[in-house]
């Protein structure tokens, strides 16, 4: 009998460990699955965010470009428009009138070719500059470029100065010295060419800076 109970017993506690046995398997098992089924879905977050992020920060930062770099327009038609007094190129004090005031002068500067120059400066050293280089060889003239990113105020005073280096470039080769200013805003290089004739040895704008360049040598002769 006592074996009897004993067996049962047994029998009991084996079926019992059995079951919780079972019960142990299926809790780590559920464990395992959620566990999975958390990963991948925070996986699968992680993915999506980059991808919002990035559209979002190229959106702001095309627009952040769009909004800050407006090209600089020259209404060069206009300025084409009114007519100028003809100037020979050795009119120095006129041609000077036509830029404006003078706020400095530097009698040690060089021209073109490193020859020794007087610079005369129209704009003070922290504003965006308007120059007129005069040596024995070579008139210059020089005034700041303006970057599509440059201050409305920076656009502004480049647009006037471009509009005076026009009016200069009419007096001293007519017409045609007015569409070469033209041609250099529109980023056209000329090189060694006579304009309304004159000997042109350079004229461009590019990097921040227009430069119109004067072969005086080469000047016609006048009776003025």
């Amino acid at each position: 009998m006592w074996n009897n109970k004993l067996q049962t017993l047994m029998v009991g506690m084996i079926m019992a460990v059995g079951v919780s046995l079972s019960g142990c398997d299926n809790s780590q098992s559920d464990a395992q699955n959620q566990d999975a089924s958390a990963n991948t879905s925070e996986q699968a977050s992680a993915n999506d965010a980059p991808a919002k992020d990035s559209a979002s920060g190229t959106a702001d930062l095309d627009g952040a470009t769009t909004a800050q770099a407006t090209p600089v327009r020259y209404d060069v038609s206009s300025w084409s428009s009114g007519k100028v007094t003809p100037l020979s190129i050795d009119k120095l004090e006129e041609i000077k009138s036509t830029f404006g005031k003078v706020v400095s002068t530097d009698e040690n500067s060089l021209d073109y070719a490193s020859n020794a120059a007087t610079k005369y400066r129209f704009m003070k050293a922290d504003a965006p500059y308007l120059d007129l280089i005069d040596s024995e060889k070579y008139l210059e003239l020089g005034w700041y470029y303006a970057n599509p990113t440059d201050s409305d105020k920076e656009k502004e005073l480049s647009q006037n100065h471009a509009k005076k280096a026009h009016k200069v470039a009419r007096q001293l080769m007519g017409d045609e010295g007015g569409k070469m200013v033209g041609d250099m805003l529109n980023s056209q290089i000329i090189k060694n060419k006579v304009v309304g004739g004159q000997k042109v040895e350079l004229a461009k704008c590019e990097f921040y800076s227009c430069m119109l360049v004067i072969n005086k040598s080469e000047a016609p002769e006048t009776n003025s």
